[in-house]
């Protein structure tokens, strides 16, 4: 079995500009007794297994102790309702690490699975902005951030991590954000987020 997927991501947590964790490969704890994170995956092309999962998107929900790589993670998973069947099965294979790639080493970390909820999902990116609608319970916008002294220019960018996503991340901030998923709400408008382009393959 192989697989690979090409796209977009961005997070918004409850982390302050920047976020701890992400920036120092977990060893830093978070801002808050507990980090609330969302993640949003737009697959612009790719394939598992043989099967077209180009054009859909997938978000994570993860609910952590502070110290992140102490593990107990509660994680729930937002499944594009545009997927067919096979094509759910094989995204969740590779978000949840059982088809191995980037997210088999957070894998260990998770404590709970908290399921998976399906529902449209609306997915868009335009220069610094991005945003996606999940249902109606989410509703999450992150605008990467401009430099005072470039405002015109790229935004800042965490380089050199190991963060399985991506190892440069762009800095941003939640300029909208609303949960109301798995027994969770949340708001993290105006704290961390991060963007950046990924490239998987298991």
């Amino acid at each position: 079995m192989s697989w690979q997927l090409d796209g977009t991501y961005f997070e918004n947590c409850n982390c302050d500009v920047v976020c701890p964790c992400a920036s120092t490969d977990l060893a830093a704890p978070a801002d808050n007794e507990r980090c609330r994170a969302f993640f949003a995956f737009h697959v612009d092309s790719g394939k598992v297994d043989g099967v077209d999962v180009g054009g859909l998107t997938v978000g994570l929900l993860a609910d952590t102790p502070q110290q992140m790589i102490d593990g107990n993670w509660r994680v729930g998973l937002f499944m594009d309702a545009g997927a067919s069947e096979e094509q759910a099965t094989k995204l969740a294979g590779v978000f949840s690490g059982q088809l191995g790639g980037p997210m088999a080493a957070l894998a260990p970390l998770i404590g709970e699975f908290m399921g998976i909820e399906t529902a449209p999902i609306v997915y868009s990116g335009s220069g610094r902005g991005h945003h996606v609608t999940i249902g109606d319970g989410v509703d999450v916008a992150v605008d990467d951030l401009a430099s005072p002294l470039d405002p015109d220019g790229p935004p800042p960018m965490l380089a050199g991590l190991r963060y399985p996503i991506n190892s440069t991340l762009a800095t941003g901030r939640g300029t909208a954000s609303r949960i109301n998923a798995f027994g969770l709400e949340i708001s993290n408008t105006g704290k961390n987020g991060f963007s950046a382009p990924f490239s998987w393959a298991g």
